[in-house]
């Protein structure tokens, strides 16, 4: 059996939403933290333009 990791407190993860033009949101750092991944730089490689 594996252990589960403690939850975050509700008040962390309110204090990484930010307001940007109307909508919320949330930087990929904190996403990363929340979900235990780590950010990597985006190269652009895979990135489909949009005409």
């Amino acid at each position: 059996m594996t252990s589960r990791p403690l939850p975050i407190p509700v008040e962390r993860i309110e204090k990484a939403i930010l307001l940007v033009r109307g909508q919320k949101v949330m930087l990929d750092r904190d996403l990363a933290v929340l979900y235990g991944v780590e950010t990597r730089p985006y190269d652009g490689k895979h990135c489909i333009p949009v005409s």
